[in-house]
């Protein structure tokens, strides 16, 4: 890969030492893994429908529905850019964070895709377009919480932010028919997005920082963010609070010892190595992961183990015992019964 974007000012960081769970490639169970595989690339994130079905984007802009079995996959919708994040919206439709238009709405066919509505929510922020709209999470009243999660690169060099980790992402609230507001700034990759059953509190994973954290909405503590699980295993992506009233957290891939030696070090050797070219940069290894917190942030799930078939599993959904992954870079999803 080609890369177009440099490095300005990395920021030095002394990452938490990395705890023994990182170096393990197996989790607390065995699990089956079902691969489906999909006519299209990148299903950075899955949500589940009322009927059990499976909504994922690709890399192309299509949204794919497949069927709960797994047997028919179909093209339901084009957002004329490329969807990550993925939301069922109250009112109907999807909310898709579009990476190349920002956050949409979308409402899917499945009879003519083609004459899908896509209707653009936001699109700037403070007057600059959003360079990494990622993930969202959508209340009862239609208000949606989303990240953009780096102000400096694109999805294709996300591995730049985490390199230069200067803080640039963003958590914001879009009411509807109200402007985009910002609820948190100087954030480190901000990822994933959850709302309690209640809606009383947002989680919000943040990938450059290997935790995820809560902020409160409503009563005493309203505003105050503070810690919900730190110093993870992994690179925490997409989260979704599942049917078990657990938060499932997606970790495409183990904690990397190069980039926790080069965060605290001098800036330019994190400019070297991101001059490297691609091959001789780390690799992630091929593994299926994720873990689910119950409301303390106690870990109840640790389900993990190796797949050459689905790996970089950046979006995770849990729905009566079925948990559902999607990936960054495989042209699949992949099914686990628990």
């Amino acid at each position: 890969m080609t890369r177009h974007t440099a490095l300005r000012s990395p920021a030095r960081w002394q990452p938490p030492t990395a705890p023994p769970r990182a170096r393990a490639r197996r989790g607390d169970r065995g699990f089956v893994l079902r691969v489906i595989r999909l006519p299209g690339t990148s299903s950075e994130d899955v949500v589940i429908d009322a009927d059990g079905s499976v909504l994922t984007a690709v890399d192309d802009g299509r949204i794919l529905r497949i069927s709960a079995d797994g047997h028919r996959i179909a093209t339901v919708a084009h957002t004329g850019g490329r969807g990550l994040g993925v939301e069922l919206h109250p009112e109907g439709g999807l909310v898709v964070c579009d990476v190349r238009r920002g956050l949409l709405r979308v409402w899917p066919d499945e009879h003519d895709p083609a004459g899908a509505r896509v209707e653009v929510l936001v699109g700037q922020v403070d007057g600059q377009p959003m360079r990494f709209c990622n993930n969202s999470a959508v209340a009862a009243d239609g208000t949606i919480y989303f990240t953009d999660s780096s102000r400096h690169f694109g999805v294709e060099e996300y591995k730049g932010d985490l390199l230069e980790h200067a803080g640039t992402g963003r958590l914001l609230r879009h009411r509807p028919g109200g402007p985009v507001e910002v609820l948190l700034d100087s954030l480190h990759f901000p990822n994933g997005v959850a709302l309690a059953a209640d809606e009383s509190c947002l989680l919000f994973a943040q990938t450059g920082a290997y935790s995820v954290e809560r902020l409160w909405l409503t009563g005493d503590r309203q505003g105050r963010r503070e810690p919900y699980v730190q110093n993870l295993p992994g690179f925490c992506d997409n989260i979704a609070l599942g049917s078990d009233g657990l938060c499932w957290v997606a970790l495409p891939s183990a904690r990397n010892r190069v980039l926790d030696l080069l965060l605290p070090r001098h800036p330019a050797l994190r400019r070297l190595a991101w001059a490297l070219p691609e091959a001789l940069q780390p690799r992630e290894g091929r593994t299926v992961w994720a873990q689910a917190f119950d409301a303390d942030g106690r870990l109840v799930h640790d389900l993990q183990q190796p797949s050459d078939e689905l790996y970089m599993c950046s979006g995770v959904r849990e729905r009566d015992g079925v948990v559902w992954f999607g990936s960054l870079t495989c042209a699949a999803v992949g099914r686990v019964e628990l």
